[in-house]
Formats: structure tokens, C-alpha cells, sequence
């Protein structure tokens, strides 16, 4: 307990009063430039230390994006495979399409309108020029004919009559017992009965050849291929769509054969070439033959050369109107360059692969393809030996893109 009369019960405590303590010895001044210049040294090596972290610091992020940037790009930029074309050979056996036709055929038509009368000639039955075939009725002509000579006679009187007048007239007139007016109408008489009897004699004429036509001979020698009437048929005159072929006569002992070639061969089709030829109608025989003449153009359609190959046949063993594979063997002077099918690209403008240049960057070339031969084409235009083209191109290759090349597995140049 405190106590109340305001005492304490503890001893006052003495306080010791301390006088100023003397001064310390102030450092010398070269002391105090030593301690200055070694604090500016620590500071000089942090600020280069500190400048020197921030510069790797910044140089290696920098690094890093640049790698970062070539890695994107290595990964944006698509990895191809390239070949080179290979040089196709020039020994070339063209094997072609070709059909097949008689060195001359004929249909024959009649001349006059009429009835048959007969036939003397049935298919497969070899004919000569000019032998008869059949016989035409012809009641209409026939009465055309009786008719016309008819008209022959009247005018032929009357011919006479007139000129024994004119005769009668002009004698008169040397003794002025006519006048000259009805000598000049006499005359003019005569001229006139001539001219109809001229022309009486001209429509007998016409008929006449007419009735000839009555008789069908063959133009040509050759075989009767078909027969297209029978007796009692009414058959029209003339070509028309009205009229009816009475028979087709081939002439078989030379056939031609047409062939188009294509146009990256058309120089060396000339005449005298050599061919053989296969035909359905006589399968597992080669048959020779000689290409005679070609039409000498382009054919813009078909981008083709006609050529006629003859081919002997006087034993009659072929037969037109068939089919043919017909063999040439050339010798190209440029044969042209050979590509694996898969590196065609097939678009709106054409087809086209794609070329990379020496800067790895892609240029597409439109070509001209001429024959396939499954897993290879033959390209006609449009690249060069060394062009090294993509294989397998995506369908997003474009124009100018930057591609790599792989060379691990690059194929072995041919």
C-alpha cells in the first residue's frame, strides 16, 4: 500500500550530473577523400553491373524473339519435294484409232421417177463399169416422150408449109406482084416454125436421154454393198431427201484408212512411212501399210493431222467401214519431257505444275500434256529440263509462295 502522507518508502535515488564530454579528433582530410573515392567506385561498378544484366537481359529476349520469328516462319513455310523432268525417248510407237473406207464408193440414185422393174444385181456381187443393174418403169415419162415427138411433127409441118410460102413470096416479089410487107411476114413465119421446131426437137432430145435413165449401170468396177429397193418400188429422181439410194457400190481391192495424229507429231507424218495396222475384222494378223498423203492442216478442234494410210486388199480378206489400230514408228527429232503423274495441278486455267526457282519460290507454268502412260505423262510445252518441279502440290500452292526443299527425301534425279 501507498502510503498517504506523501512519502515514499523508497530511498531517493542520486543523480549523477555528467559534465560535456570532450570532443573527438575530427578525421583527417585524406582519410575522408579515400572513403569518397571508394564510394563512387562501388557505385561506377553497380551502375556497370546493373547495365551489363539489363543488357543480357535485353539481348536475350531479343534472341528469343528472333528465334521465335524463325521458328514461325520454318514452321509457316510448307516443305515440298521436287524432281526434275526426265528426257522422253525418241523412239516413238504411236498406236492410233483409225477408220477404215473404201478407195471409192458410190451410191446411186435414179435419174427418172418410175417403178422398179428389176434388179439384176444382189449384195457381195462383184460388178464392171457400166454393167446393168436394174430396170425403172416409167408410164409418165413415156407419155411425156409420145407427146413431145408428136409436137416434132406438127411443128415440122408447119415448118414446111411456112418455108415453101416464104419461097413462093420472094419469087413473086421480083415481078411487084406482092408487096414487100407480106414478103417480110411470110419470112417472119418461117423463122418462127423453125424456132418451135427447134425447140420440139430439143424436148424429144431431153426425154429421150430421159428414157435412158431408165437402165442403172454401175460407174465404177467394185462390189455391190447394198441393195436398197426391191421390185415394184416407186423411186424418185435426183438426191433429194424425197429420194431413195437404190444401191452403194464400194470399190474394196485399195482401202484408206483415216488416222488423226496429233499435232506434236504431224512433222513426222510423211509419205511412204511405214505402218501396221490391226482390225477387228481380221484380230490377231498385222496388216502393212503405207501412209500416201495428209491434209496438210491443223485440224483447231482437235488440235490433229488427217493422214490416209492404203492398205492392198486385193485378196478382198478386209472389209470397209471398220475399225483399226494403226501402229507408226517415228523418230522424234525433240522428243519431249517426261513427269511423274503426280505433279500435275488441275484448275480453271488449265493444267499446270508447280516450278520453284534457285530463291525457293514457287512460279506455276501452264503446260501441254501429249500421251499418259498411267504413272507418267509426256509434257509438250511449258517447262525445260532443269525446272525442278513439286511433287504432290497442295491444293493451296500458289504463285510466288516461298517454299523449302527437302533434300532428305529428294528423289534421284533420272
Amino acid at each position: 500500500m501507498t502510503p498517504t502522507n506523501g512519502y515514499s518508502s523508497h530511498p531517493p535515488q542520486r543523480t549523477t550530473m555528467v559534465e560535456n564530454p570532450p570532443p573527438r579528433p575530427s578525421p583527417s582530410p585524406r582519410k575522408k577523400k579515400q572513403s569518397n573515392s571508394w564510394l563512387w567506385l562501388i557505385a561506377v561498378i553497380f551502375v556497370v553491373v546493373l547495365v551489363v544484366v539489363v543488357t543480357f537481359v535485353v539481348i536475350g529476349r531479343l534472341h528469343a524473339q528472333s528465334q521465335l520469328k524463325n521458328v514461325t516462319q520454318q514452321m509457316a513455310t510448307p516443305t515440298v519435294l521436287v524432281v526434275r523432268p526426265e528426257q522422253g525417248s525418241p523412239d516413238v510407237h504411236l498406236v492410233l484409232p483409225g477408220t477404215v473406207q473404201p478407195y471409192i464408193q458410190s451410191t446411186v440414185y435414179a435419174q427418172v421417177t418410175g417403178y422398179l422393174k428389176r434388179w439384176l444385181v444382189d449384195i457381195g456381187t462383184p460388178v464392171k463399169q457400166g454393167q446393168l443393174l436394174a430396170e425403172i418403169e416409167t408410164p409418165e415419162i413415156d407419155q411425156q416422150l409420145a407427146a413431145a415427138q408428136a409436137a416434132q411433127v406438127q411443128n415440122q409441118a408447119t415448118t414446111d408449109l411456112s418455108r415453101i410460102t416464104a419461097d413462093r413470096y420472094n419469087t413473086l416479089l421480083h415481078t411487084n406482084a406482092v408487096a414487100q410487107q407480106d414478103v417480110d411476114e411470110k419470112n417472119g413465119d418461117l423463122a418462127v416454125a423453125e424456132a418451135n421446131l427447134n425447140a420440139a426437137k430439143a424436148n424429144v432430145g431431153r426425154l429421150q436421154k430421159t428414157e435412158a435413165f431408165k437402165e442403172v449401170y454401175a460407174p465404177f468396177d467394185g462390189i455391190l454393198t447394198q441393195r436398197r429397193v426391191d421390185v415394184g418400188d416407186l423411186v424418185n429422181a435426183g438426191t433429194g431427201s424425197t429420194s431413195q439410194a437404190l444401191f452403194q457400190i464400194s470399190q474394196t481391192s485399195t482401202l484408206r484408212v483415216y488416222v488423226r495424229v496429233p499435232e506434236m507429231y504431224s512433222a513426222e507424218m510423211t509419205p511412204g512411212l511405214s505402218t501396221k495396222l490391226e482390225m477387228a475384222s481380221n484380230p490377231g494378223q498385222a496388216v502393212s501399210g503405207t501412209l500416201v498423203r495428209t491434209s496438210q492442216a491443223i485440224d483447231p478442234a482437235s488440235l490433229t493431222l488427217l493422214v490416209e494410210v492404203d492398205v492392198d486388199n486385193k485378196d478382198g480378206k478386209l472389209f470397209p467401214g471398220g475399225y483399226a489400230q494403226v501402229r507408226f514408228d517415228v523418230t522424234l527429232v525433240h522428243p519431249p519431257l517426261v513427269l511423274p503423274g503426280n505433279t500435275l495441278i488441275f484448275r480453271a486455267q488449265g493444267t499446270q505444275v508447280g516450278v520453284v526457282d534457285s530463291d525457293n519460290t514457287v512460279h506455276l507454268k501452264d503446260i501441254k500434256i501429249g500421251r499418259d502412260f498411267g504413272t507418267k505423262i509426256e509434257v509438250v510445252s511449258g517447262i525445260d529440263a532443269n525446272d525442278s518441279v513439286i511433287l504432290n502440290p497442295s491444293d493451296s500452292l500458289g504463285d510466288g509462295q516461298k517454299v523449302k526443299i527437302d533434300t532428305s527425301n529428294q528423289p534421284k534425279a533420272p
